[in-house]
């Protein structure tokens, strides 16, 4: 049965992401930097009160081409530039990635330079394209990373699943012996190969494993509960978000050949967690859905921990 109201589901853009600069002509790291905008370096500074007494025990990570202060972090905080950051990922260049977009997020917090690898995987028909997100952060809140983000390419949806048996992402802080820890990222291409590999397994499971429609609306349920003393307004936001869900579950044109099971409810999921538009657009809305490609999406985990007790 189909959820009788109007969808956001023909709307998608692509790149699926949505951001950055596109450097795919880009033969190194450097050059893709330099394309994005992203070839400046942080300094650190020691801090001080208006008094003009001198703060112990912290720095501020400043960017140098503009004296914009990125965060205040503690003496241990190493900086670890761009270039370095990303450099060990040309390393990976001879085995057929190529680098695909750059950016910054949070005016610079964030960094991060997005390559696609160059394996097509079919899995139950679906081709499936593995993107690998290397992030960097200069405001003491986050890691080094590289986290796998596979994308359906009919429909451009991130599927990436938090699986119990494979390492999506790989993590480092900017403390202690940090050219030995970027070293263990060279085997980020071992830790893709295996995930894929368990995705496929997973996405298999997921297909067998059929689904009623009364199952489906109560995932959706239990995904977007009404709130107890919830306005007007707000019980309203949550029928629409449910009925746009169901209405990607049932309708989708790219779905309509892949069984009532529960690999589409993922789907469906995973379409409005990576397509929909929120409620209330901030501005930087979609810096934080890019942001959960590296992080994870709790919208489409939660979806795969609820058809795992299907």
């Amino acid at each position: 049965m189909a959820a009788n109201v109007e969808t956001m589901f023909y709307t998608r853009e692509k790149p699926w992401h949505g951001l950055g600069t596109m450097v795919q002509e880009a033969p190194d790291s450097a050059h893709a930097l330099e394309l994005a905008g992203l070839d400046w370096e942080v300094v650190q500074k020691r801090i001080q009160t208006m008094e003009g007494t001198f703060v112990p025990g912290f720095k501020a990570n400043v960017r140098e081409s503009d004296g914009q202060v990125l965060g205040i972090v503690t003496d241990r905080y190493k900086v670890v530039q761009n270039r370095d950051a990303f450099s060990f990922t040309d390393d990976l260049l001879g085995e057929g990635i190529t680098y695909e977009t750059a950016g910054s997020l949070q005016g610079g917090r964030r960094t991060w330079i997005l390559a696609r690898l160059p394996q097509r995987y079919i899995i139950n028909g679906d081709e499936i394209t593995p993107y690998l997100v290397f992030m960097n952060s200069h405001d003491g809140t986050g890691a080094i990373k590289a986290a796998m983000t596979p994308v359906r390419v009919v429909c451009q949806n991130t599927l990436n699943l938090a699986l119990s048996t494979a390492k999506r992402a790989w993590t480092t802080n900017h403390v202690g012996d940090i050219s030995g820890k970027m070293e263990d990222a060279k085997n980020t291409l071992f830790y893709a190969d295996r995930y894929m590999a368990e995705l496929g397994k997973t996405f298999d499971r997921l297909t067998q494993t059929k689904l009623s429609d009364r199952q489906v609306y109560d995932y959706i349920d239990t995904m977007f509960p009404q709130q107890e003393n919830a306005t007007e307004q707000q019980k309203k936001n949550i029928r629409r978000i449910k009925e746009d869900v169901k209405a990607r579950y049932f309708d989708a044109p790219d779905l309509q050949q892949v069984g009532k099971n529960a690999y589409r409810f993922v789907n469906a999921v995973s379409d409005f967690a990576t397509h929909a538009k929120p409620l209330r657009e901030r501005a930087n809305y979609r810096e934080s859905l890019f942001a959960k490609t590296v992080d994870g999406n709790a919208l489409i985990d939660k979806a795969y921990q609820l058809v795992q007790a299907a």
